[in-house]
């Protein structure tokens, strides 16, 4: 969902502090209470993340299969082939291996992170039985599944609210935050309230008065969430987006709405609670903050190989980082934020590198609609470690619509170029972005020099490797100003050299101190010239936004 940047604190004055106590007395804001320990040292066995490539679906927005302008269930399934046909001898699809659904339970909103129903496919979409069968066919082609958890709070429908807003003497009063008064607090990131009234008291709701956190220091609420996980994870889900993971308990206002050690307590638990249950699952925590702060999100490593909390964690602060530099022909930043990863996540934590997502501003947009520039994005992109997101529509350019809103951010998928743009035979729900005659699948499906075809020669190219899939990586770049982005990439014998050119003109990298019987070309944008020079000082020339990968003998 949304999560705004940090704005301002607001001091936690003595009458909020009284405002606060009264609350913990009289309505059921609890101290902190014990956190059920992990149930023994499991660990994770979902080594088929590692270097996987995920694709962030709006389900709204994807494919239409009955004409009412919305994207569903079955539409989705129509178009499996175009992510992963299960053959990985062709070379049509593009080829990714596993797919993250924007919430897809019942909700009353578009967006779908107001959810009223934890248990029922929103009828929007479909049914429960549709969506089985998505997950079938789904399995069949080899693509994993993830769906956006939203637990952080419901929808102010939902029965729980509806039941724990009914009065004090409600059986789920205290699954929700209420006070008898206004503690008036802020937002963290502005000045919106973060109480709401409703008859006769206050609830907490950090995102808006419709969303009402729920209460995780009741027992009752954790055993519940864990429960809707196990739930849809033996159904056949493979994992989780959990949406706003910083925000699941309050301590008081200002820094304590997020990042407090009573959450990082919770999510040891659910994470274990998964791991006993489904250990082969993913967990991706969405914690948009800066580096330092994402990296505690993992957890200790010291029983749990990659850490006992989350085991991913969306890069934000790298995403930045890789659109800024690629704007500005720099790739400095982009060096600096990796040395600054691997010096603060614990050992073998598994990253989560994107562009854009469904919050943000499209990196088309961002990007200015440059193909040289939207193909330097994505060579970078691939060549990371970790599980590498794209958000739908990337991979073909896919801009802004026209409003300042988020629905510009989620408009329908350009399949072609009719009036539908292959998405609808109906109105769609939200207009297409502009560029839709141009900037559609069936345009760049042939063209071999269209970012469509890019993306799949990259996926492919990072499915070759084990070094680039799985691999670590040792940069060659300094955090210092660096018109190229260079990097090794190591697993076992096989070591690999990734180089990019982020300006438009011709460059020489390097020198490499690196050791090399010969090189064998893995991928090769025009320009690119073999690596040159003296045996462990290696240099290599490179065209304008040109990409070269090596595998070394």
């Amino acid at each position: 969902m949304r999560s705004l940047r940090w704005l301002s604190i607001v001091p936690f004055t003595l009458a909020l502090a009284l405002a606060f106590a009264t609350c913990a007395s009289q309505s059921r804001v609890r101290p902190p209470t014990r956190v059920i320990a992990p149930r023994g040292p499991s660990q994770w066995t979902h080594d088929w993340t590692n270097g996987a490539v995920f694709y962030e679906i709006f389900v709204r927005s994807f494919s239409d299969s009955d004409g009412d302008g919305k994207g569903d269930v079955n539409g989705l399934i129509s178009r499996l082939d175009y992510l992963n046909d299960g053959n990985p001898a062709t070379t049509g699809d593009l080829g990714v291996d596993a797919v993250w659904l924007m919430p897809v339970f019942r909700s009353p909103s578009y967006h779908g992170y107001d959810t009223i129903d934890y248990e029922t496919i929103n009828p929007d979409y479909g049914s429960n039985a549709d969506f089985d069968r998505f997950l079938a066919e789904a399995h069949r082609r080899g693509i994993k599944v993830i769906v956006d958890f939203v637990m952080n709070h419901t929808g102010s429908d939902h029965p729980w609210f509806v039941d724990s807003s009914s009065g004090p003497a409600s059986p789920k009063r205290d699954w929700y935050v209420w006070s008898p008064v206004d503690p008036g607090w802020g937002q963290p990131w502005g000045s919106d309230p973060s109480w709401h009234p409703r008859n006769g008291a206050y609830y907490y709701g950090v995102f808006w008065s419709g969303m009402p956190d729920l209460n995780f220091r009741t027992p009752a609420v954790r055993a519940e969430i864990e429960r809707l996980a196990r739930l849809w994870l033996d159904r056949g889900v493979d994992g989780f987006r959990l949406d706003a993971t910083r925000h699941l308990i309050e301590t008081g206002p200002g820094p304590g709405q997020s990042d407090t050690p009573e959450t990082h307590a919770f999510l040891k638990e659910f994470s274990a609670s998964v791991r006993g249950s489904h250990p082969s699952a993913m967990l991706v925590g969405e914690n948009w903050t800066e580096t330092p702060t994402i990296a505690t999100y993992y957890g200790s490593a010291a029983v749990v190989a990659g850490g006992d909390e989350l085991p991913m964690n969306f890069d934000f602060p790298l995403a930045e980082q890789i659109v800024r530099g690629v704007n500005a022909g720099d790739a400095g930043g982009i060096a600096g934020k990796i040395a600054e990863i691997q010096s603060l996540y614990p050992a073998g934590a598994a990253d989560a590198p994107f562009l854009t997502n469904h919050d943000q501003v499209r990196v088309a947009t961002q990007l200015s609609r440059s193909l040289p520039r939207m193909k330097n994005a994505a060579a970078i992109l691939l060549t990371l470690p970790g599980a590498a997101f794209l958000y739908y529509g990337e991979e073909v350019g896919l801009r802004n619509g026209t409003t300042s809103n988020d629905e510009a951010k989620r408009t329908p998928m350009p399949w072609d170029a009719s009036a539908g743009g292959g998405f609808t035979t109906g109105t769609p729900w939200f207009p297409f972005a502009p560029g839709k005659e141009t900037d559609n699948v069936s345009a760049e499906t042939a063209d071999r020099t269209s970012l469509l075809s890019r993306y799949r020669d990259l996926i492919r190219l990072r499915h070759s490797s084990s070094a680039l899939a799985k691999g670590s990586l040792e940069l060659l770049t300094p955090s210092t100003a660096s018109p190229t982005l260079a990097f090794l990439r190591l697993d076992g014998a096989e070591r690999v050299l990734v180089v990019h050119n982020l300006t438009d003109s011709f460059t020489s990298g390097g020198p490499y101190a690196v050791t090399a019987n010969g090189f064998e070309r893995l991928f090769a944008d025009e320009g690119v010239g073999d690596p040159s020079g003296p045996n462990g000082s290696w240099r290599v020339s490179l065209g304008p936004r040109a990409t070269a990968v090596f595998r070394l003998r």
